[in-house]
């Protein structure tokens, strides 16, 4: 064999090591999905702080509510953080995902909003209310009207609650039913209408989220956003440092605090609370 030939074969067996040293890495990358907004910005911030701790993290961002899960059931992610726990139910309940349940991360507060009145008391006999048109977020808002004090629902309804489970409505509101994102939009058009603070603040409405005449609370657990896995990868212990990391870090907690424009109002975060 020449020495020309040993140097190219050299060369051919380092670029290999390399190539194996490089999908090794990859492959020890966790992979996590996302949506939009307060739930991927607050995670990219949380990569970094993990690759910090020799973590590496890849984030990505998805823009539908049904990708993330198909994703994460392939295997071509490892996690995934988008969906409260009654949302994830009926995923797993519809297809047959075998997910586990892996971390709170942030609860969401839902308000009671209007540009007409100041204050609840001001609301008149017969006033037009807006709540979602999807069952399970309007379980939550039909709630916060309960807790409001302007309706009382059937009794051991609770968060699965419709408009056919109203037991007294004294004052005769009339409720209609919107999509979750357009109730943004519809508040001009109502005289109060449920909420999602998040929602104002990517609309650039901050003191409209800031404005709500009742919010939720802390006791909504079930709304939080969680860290989902597949059954059989839950136990990976880089989830667990990740996780942790969400958590703990005073950078993503900042950040957190930043997207919901500094009112502990617009958001809970309950692990701190158990």
């Amino acid at each position: 064999m020449t020495i020309k030939n040993s140097k190219t074969l050299l060369r051919i067996a380092i670029a290999a090591l390399l190539a194996l040293s490089s999908a090794a890495l990859h492959a020890e990358a966790l992979t996590i999905g996302t949506t939009p907004g307060v739930i991927n910005d607050s995670v990219e911030v949380a990569a970094r702080e993990a690759k910090k701790q020799g973590l590496e993290v890849r984030v990505v961002e998805m823009t539908d509510w049904t990708t993330p899960n198909v994703a994460l059931q392939s295997g071509d992610l490892d996690l995934n953080y988008f969906q409260h726990s009654a949302f994830l139910d009926n995923a797993v309940r519809d297809r047959g995902y075998q997910f586990a349940k892996a971390g709170y991360g942030v609860l969401p507060n839902i308000g009671l909003f209007s540009s007409k009145i100041k204050n609840l008391s001001e609301l008149k006999d017969g006033a037009t209310v807006a709540v979602a048109n999807d069952p399970v977020n309007q379980g939550r808002g039909l709630l916060l009207f309960e807790r409001a004090g302007l309706i009382k629902l059937k009794p051991g309804v609770g968060s699965k609650g419709t408009l056919a489970d109203i037991a007294s409505n004294p004052k005769k509101l009339r409720f209609k039913e919107i999509e979750g994102p357009q109730l943004v939009r519809a508040l001009d058009d109502v005289d109060l209408a449920q909420g999602y603070p998040a929602h104002f603040v990517a609309a650039g409405r901050p003191e409209i989220a800031k404005s709500g005449l009742q919010y939720s609370t802390v006791d909504d657990v079930q709304y939080a956003i969680v860290f989902v896995a597949r059954a059989d990868k839950a136990g990976d212990p880089r989830i667990a440092k990740f996780i942790r990391i969400y958590q703990e870090s005073p950078a993503v907690l900042a950040k957190i605090d930043e997207l919901y424009v500094h009112d502990k109002r617009l958001y809970s975060l309950p692990w701190q609370k158990k």
